[in-house]
This record gives structure tokens, sequence and C-alpha cells, in this order.
């Protein structure tokens, strides 16, 4: 009988030959060979053989771990081994990425609201939940959207009743060749392709989506005034309304057709259930017609939108809630951005308010860094000395009682100063809500005409602004608009009793504690000493501070004692007082002046100057001591400072 003898061979040493470190077969040989015929130089071999079984057994005196590792390495097999372990390792690690997102991507429920102590029941915007026309947005932080669903829609003959939608876009529509920026100054074929409705981002901060909301929030009746507006943008605002907004919320949707060329852009539309129309008999623009749309509102909340709009996500309670909270607030979006080129939805920044200049030119401004330091939630109002003025919500009531809209201003412009302004001067408020967004297709020019042209419509309303309510301080916006000297601005009687029947404060109240970073033109530079009774604040070496006896008359005082009170700056040459702290009994000190510095801010108030971000005033404290800021007390002598001019 034959039995086949496996020997493992490990590496030979002989001639430096290289083997397999694996079994093979080293030869046929018979059953009765002995052990020595397949000893090797290293290994030895025992064979038993049992010729009932015929079996062989093989036993092999193994290598050292160093060699084995050696051969291992050495053996093609080995690197083919290694290769698949590594490309198994990668494959592993691709699926195992790949399921991650295909989890998060399957997993669109939003972020469960934390359990609220507020024992009022509150329903709209409670639990997050897909409605109709609502986009559930997971993001970071920044805001930043992750993964964007979009909710089964609502029935179209639900939503806009006997309305053809088709034939009501269809039959306007831009003819090849046409300028598609020339009659609404957007790209009109952008807007006609998008259609009626479409998914946008949720530009919210994520937090927004666990805020609670009454749920007996007030009906508001939504007023939208419009001019030759195109049908596609004006529908889309429309279906926005409708499809992001619970009903119960929506009173009516109220068009104001400012005597379009085609009377059919409003009629047809009135088809869809809550939506009515009123066209005017002439040309009135937007301010008289918001004043109609709000006189003919059944609710007891007026909202506010212009006709080129898309609303966000949950876009409406914010705003109703705070009005309900405080009928004296109103209220403003963020206003995001839709691009007149290709109607993209970008976000708005979060940290922006409404400002001015002295022209009463709006501009979006950065909220001051003491706004910022008191905000301790991205959900917080932003306070804003103004708004933009073509979406916000306000209670009739409180519209009413403030005198509405200035109705002798014309087509549009300055009407949102006004406004703002008597919103403030007369007790309300104006705030900018984060969790409330809505996008605005923002022209670079207008569309329609001025009876009496842009500019001298915008010079005739911002200067009855200015007339009636900035008092002293319209000297700044006549500097600012020399062209406005001599041009008509009509009556004012009415407007300037309404300002003395409803009590409201002065134009400086406004600046001091509104808007007082609204810098005052530089005026001449005029010296003046600081004088505590018989003593006067002077400067002490590169930084000191402190009091010194008056020295000198008139022309005479020495320069440690001349001060130059330049709003928000108290300087003296190249330097300036400065706070080392915001905290009360922080020293005060000279250095280099930077306007923008918020600690060397300050103002008058009363007979003090008070450090404007702190609110903290300079006391002299003792004549030996420098300087500190304390809690302001109108009748402390060490904070009444009396300047004096040097002739």
């Amino acid at each position: 009988m034959n039995q086949v003898l496996f020997v493992y061979a490990h590496k030979s040493k002989l001639h430096g030959a290289r083997t397999s470190p694996y079994p093979r077969v080293c030869a046929q040989i018979p059953a009765s060979c002995t052990e020595e015929a397949a000893r090797g130089q290293r290994s030895r071999v025992r064979v038993r053989v049992h010729e009932r079984e015929r079996v062989q057994l093989l036993r092999l005196t193994s290598p050292s771990p160093a060699e084995r590792t050696e051969a291992r390495v050495a053996s093609p097999y080995g690197l083919t081994m290694r290769r698949i372990r590594a490309n198994a390792i990668a494959i592993l690690t691709v699926a195992w990425i790949l399921g991650t997102f295909y989890y998060l991507w399957q997993d669109s429920k939003p972020h469960t609201p934390p359990s609220s102590t507020d024992s009022r029941s509150r329903g709209h915007g409670g639990q997050p939940k897909v409605v109709p026309g609502r986009l559930e947005i997971h993001r970071d932080d920044r805001t930043i959207a992750l993964i964007v669903t979009q909710p089964p829609r609502l029935d179209q003959g639900q939503l806009l009743g006997g309305f053809d939608e088709k034939s009501y876009l269809s039959a306007k529509t831009l003819k090849p060749g046409d300028d598609p920026y020339r009659e609404h100054a957007f790209n009109l074929q952008e807007s006609d392709r998008l259609g009626s409705e479409r998914a946008i981002r949720d530009t919210r901060h994520y937090r927004c989506a666990s805020m609670n909301y009454d749920v007996d929030l007030p009906s508001t009746s939504i007023i939208i005034t419009f001019h030759n507006e195109a049908r596609s943008t004006l529908l889309r605002t429309i279906k926005s309304v409708l499809t992001r907004t619970p009903s119960s919320l929506i009173q009516e949707i109220i068009l104001i057709d400012d005597f379009s060329t085609d009377p059919d852009d409003c009629q047809l539309l009135s088809r869809i259930p809550k939506v009515r129309c009123l066209r005017n008999g002439r040309r009135e623009g937007l301010i008289r017609s918001r004043v109609r749309g709000a006189n003919s509102a059944s609710a007891s909340v007026l909202t506010f939108l212009d006709s080129h709009c898309e609303v966000n996500t949950d876009w409406l309670q914010p705003m109703l809630q705070r009005v309900k909270e405080d009928h004296t607030r109103v209220v403003s979006p963020i206003i995001d951005v839709i691009s007149l080129d290709n109607f993209a939805y970008l976000a708005a920044s979060a940290d922006l308010r409404g400002g001015f200049d002295w022209s009463l030119h709006f501009k979006w401004e950065q909220i001051p860094i003491e706004q910022k330091m008191a905000r301790s939630d991205p959900t917080q109002p932003i306070r804003t000395p103004v708004i933009a003025g073509g979406i916000f919500v306000m209670d009739k009531s409180w519209f009413n009682h403030l005198g509405q809209y200035d109705t002798h201003m014309d087509i549009w412009g300055g009407e949102n100063f006004e406004l703002s302004f008597r919103v403030w001067m007369c007790g309300g408020s104006l705030e900018i809500l984060p969790c409330s967004r809505v996008g605005h297709v923002f022209r670079k020019r207008h569309p329609y005409d001025f009876p009496e042209g842009n500019a001298l419509t915008y010079i005739k309303n911002t200067r009855r602004a200015a007339e009636v309510w900035m008092d002293e301080y319209k000297q700044y916006y006549y500097q600012a608009r020399p062209s406005a000297q001599g041009k008509a601005y009509g009556s004012i009687t009415d407007r300037v009793t309404l300002r003395r029947k409803l009590n409201c404060k002065p134009f400086r109240w406004y600046m001091e504690n509104i808007y007082p970073e609204l810098r005052v033109p530089e005026q001449e530079a005029v010296s003046s000493v600081l004088r505590q009774g018989g003593l006067c604040l002077e400067s002490k070496g590169p930084e000191g501070l402190g009091l010194g006896e008056c020295r000198g008359i008139g022309g005479n005082r020495p320069q440690a004692q001349r001060w130059e009170l330049i709003e928000p700056l108290i300087r003296q040459h190249d330097l300036c007082l400065a706070i080392t702290a915001f905290t009360a009994g922080s020293k005060v000190k000279m250095e280099p002046c930077n306007s923008k510095e918020p600690r060397q801010k300050w103002k008058p108030k009363g007979a003090a100057l008070q450090h404007m971000v702190s609110g903290l005033c300079l006391d002299s404290q003792s004549p030996t001591s420098p300087p500190v800021i304390m809690q302001c007390r109108p009748q402390l002598a060490s904070q009444i400072w009396e300047p004096q001019i040097i002739s």
C-alpha cells in the first residue's frame, strides 16, 4: 500500500532558498517506510502507520515566531491576504457611513421640544408635525439645513375652490424675445417657470421648531396691495400663505388692486376661499391702499404683506403671539431674500435690525454689541428703531388709535419712518422676530410710475415725517437732503394735532433711548471744562484722570482741563475717556479715541455723563481718587458735571 506523506517545510537555510511555509506533498512512498526516510534538516517527523485504518500521522517541529512572520511576509499568498483584509475593512467602513446617512435621511422627525413649564395650553406650533405646505428641516446651531422634506400637499380643489389656476397663469405669459425684466424689474420668465408654489428651505434657527404658541391666538386679516403685479408672483404669495399657515389663523386675505391695467388680475383671485378683492377707482399708492384694506378688515389683528413674497414655515404664529401678549407691539419677521434673477430663496442674517441715516434712507445694520450681550437666546425678539415697512403685524385698534398712516403721503416711501417714530414715541414698540421668516423679492428699481416722479415723491413724504416728528433734529435731515428745502409737502396740521393728542415723547427721547447709535453730525469742536464746584476734571499723565482746582480764565485754561464733547466721545486731543470694565466701581482712564469702541461711548443724562453701554454714570468719588462709574443717582453731587464752554 502506498501512503501520502506531508512534510511541513519552513524557510530552508540551504543554499539561501525560500520555500513555502505551508504543507506540501513530498513524495509517494510505501506504507512500510521508516521514520528516517522523511526526516528533514530541522524537522522531525514521526510516522506511525496503522494498516487497518491506513492513516498517516504527521508531527512537525514548529518554526520560531520570527521565522513564521518572516515567511508570512515573504509569501505572495500572505501579501494577497493582507490586501483582502484591507479591502474588506474599507468596504465595511464605506457601508457604515452610507448606512448612517441613510438612517439620518429616513429620520425626518423634528427635534422633540422641551417640556414647557407654562401653565397655559399652547397649540399652534407646539409639537412640530407635518401639515400641508410645511417644510420639515433639521439643522445645527448655524441653521444650515441638512434634510428637507415636502409634506403632502392639500387637495387643490379644497385649497383653491373654484379658481382655475392653469387658465389664470396661462392668460399672461412672456412672449418670445421680450425682455423678462422690463415690466416687473425681476426675471418674469423664471417666476413663471416656478409656477404658483414650491418647496423652500426653512431658514429659522433650529430652536424655533421647539417654540410653543397659545391655542387661542387671534385670527388676522392679511392685507396685500399691488399695482400691475406679475400673476405668478402674486399667486405664489397667496398660496404660500394658504399652505404654510393654520387655516384658523387666517380670517381673510384682502387684495387691494391699486388700479392695475387688468382688473382680472385681482377679480379672478377672489374665487379662492378666504380671498377678497377690492379695486381702487384710481391710482392711490401703497399708503392709502393699506388704509382702505385696514378699514375693510374684519379681524382684530392686521397683517400687511407685499405682493412678491413667500412666507416660510410657522411664520405667523410668533408674530400673533407677541401682539396678543401686548397689543402695543408692532412686529416684523426676518426678511429673507428672493433673488430677482433666478428666484433662489436665500436666508438673511439673524443679527440685523432696521436703521437709517439723516437723509431718511433705510438700511439694515448689525445689532449693537450691548444688545447682543443682553440676548441669551437666539430666538428672542430684536428691538429695532425702524421697520422696513413692507411686512408687519399690528393690532387693529392700536393701528387706529395711533392714526393709521399719514394719508397725505403719496404712492410709496417714507411711511415706514413716520409709523416707526409714531409707534416708539407714542407708547409702543417695534420688534423683529427671528422665528418668523418671510422671503421678499428686492428689486433695483421701481417697475411703476410716480405721478410726480420717484425723487420728488420720496422727498415730500420724508419731509412730512421730519416736520411732524423730528423736532430740532430735522436740521440734520435738511443738511443731508438740501434739495428738500423749498419743496411743497402739504399741510401737516392734522398730524401735529394727533401727536399732541397722543402726548408723544420728543425726538430727543427717541435718540437717547431707542437709537443712540445714530450719530449727530459733528459740529465745529468746542472746548469745555467739566466742573464740580471749584474743581475740574483733568488728565494726569498718559492715562490718568482726576479732579484738580479749576485754573485760568477763558482761553487761558490749561490743556489738561480742556475737553471736547462730541457724542459719543469725550476727548482731549487724540485721547478719550474710557471705562476699564462694564461693572460699577470700574475706573475711568484715557486711551486713544475710537468711536466704535463700546468702552468710550458716553451721553449726557441731565447733569450727569452716562456710559451708553453699561448705563452707569461718571462719578468723581473724591478729589483725591480717580473717577469711576457708578449707579446713576441724579442728585448725587459727585455725578453732577457742569460743562462750561471756553471762549
